[in-house]
């Protein structure tokens, strides 16, 4: 099975999109896309300085944009699977053939806009931590009163926060980790960004969405998504929710796939699938970074690529709510428990009084898709179980 990844933030580069303007149609899509984004997306790829791309509001939609015009000119009809890091995890939902590409750029925009604007509310960074033991980076991390914003695998965990914890975590690093500060505008993928998340998710409240065509690997936890507005209701939990790299990585691995392609700009996640993905079953990778790189990627799809033939059976499943109301989890019940069939996992507050929300079978609790006293729908997924643990 051949996997198409979608790169974040970070990853930019001046001038990375210089040479796909020479391709049919490529101007003109951009100038259309440039228009639902709000910003010049020609102009950022190709003649805007590092400190320009570097705009949150700018580079988010940039960076869909970019993956999206990169995989027109692939056979995605024998690509199997797709997955995106932060951001790039809209360019994947495109491809995946849930959102169309003109959603997934306007989501883009507005995405940037309002984690750029929430960045400006208080002074909050990143850092990256190579090395160490995990569960002693974790125990740092949280001791500071930071967050792990990204668990990247390959000894890779991203800590995010206030700049002045995040100063004090610095200069007493976990044992055998080394602590880098990451030129970033803020602490994404923190409940710093719940503003940011509020605002998206009232726009993507209108988005009709498809169930994907494709596997696709969520960054909550690595699961595949196989309904379209569950689909939704993660891409906007993302923006306060840990990016699970190392999760998507491990379905990568389980799913057999053998082949990767990374679209521009390239570079990030490969190196971060080399160090993990070791061994004599490694996937072979090709970086898609100018369409010099596109007869590589063409024939690295006709040695691995088989369409998904049918949808992926994940262990575990999707709780949703039973009606109309406001949901509240139990008391107690957190994101790892391991739960019993039939256990009551929240409830909601109804006109009628309170009803019992409960998972039909044994699991564990993977991820709430909804927050404490939010109001939901029928049929809304608001719990994801996992399968038990062996």
């Amino acid at each position: 099975m051949l996997a198409v990844l979608s790169p974040g933030q970070g990853s930019q580069k001046p001038g990375f999109l210089s040479g796909w303007l020479d391709l049919p149609g490529a101007e003109a899509r951009l100038t259309w896309w440039s228009a639902l984004a709000g910003v010049d997306l020609i102009h950022l790829g190709t003649r805007a300085g590092a400190d320009e791309i570097k705009d949150t509001a700018r580079t988010q939609p940039l960076l869909v944009a970019a993956a999206l015009l990169a995989a027109e000119h692939l056979p995605m009809s024998d690509v199997g699977l797709v997955a995106g890091h932060s951001v790039g995890e809209l360019g994947a939902a495109a491809l995946a053939g849930a959102l169309s590409a003109e959603t997934a750029v306007t989501l883009a925009g507005v995405r940037g806009r309002e984690m750029a604007a929430a960045c400006a509310l208080e002074p909050t960074g990143m850092s990256a931590v190579l090395g160490g033991d995990p569960d002693e980076v974790l125990a740092a991390i949280e001791r500071h009163g930071l967050h792990p914003a990204n668990r990247n695998g390959a000894g890779q965990i991203v800590a995010a926060g206030a700049l002045d914890a995040l100063a004090k975590f610095a200069a007493e690093p976990p044992a055998r980790a080394r602590v880098i500060t990451l030129q970033v505008a803020g602490a994404f993928h923190t409940p710093y960004m719940a503003p940011a998340e509020q605002a998206l998710g009232a726009v993507a409240g209108g988005v009709t969405a498809a169930d994907p065509a494709r596997i696709l690997l969520s960054n909550l936890d690595g699961a595949a998504v196989t309904h379209g507005r569950e689909l939704v209701l993660r891409l906007v939990r993302q923006v306060t929710a840990p990016v699970r790299w190392d999760l998507v990585m491990r379905g990568l691995r389980g799913l057999g796939v053998t082949g990767i392609i990374e679209l521009p700009p390239a570079g990030t996640l490969a190196g971060l699938v080399k160090r993990e993905l070791k061994g004599p079953d490694a996937p072979e990778i090709v970086t898609l970074n100018t369409p010099d790189d596109l007869p590589a990627a063409r024939a690295l799809i006709a040695r691995h690529g088989t369409a998904a033939t049918h949808r992926p059976t994940t262990p575990g499943h999707v709780v949703v709510s039973p009606g109309p109301g406001v949901f509240q989890p139990a008391e107690g019940l957190a994101e790892g428990a391991d739960l019993r069939a039939g256990q009551v996992i929240g409830s909601l507050a109804t006109r009628q009084g309170p009803r019992e929300v409960a998972a039909r079978a044994a699991g564990i609790l993977t991820g709430w898709l909804v927050r404490p006293d939010e109001p939901v729908a029928p049929g809304q997924p608001v719990a994801r179980i996992g399968g038990q643990q062996q």
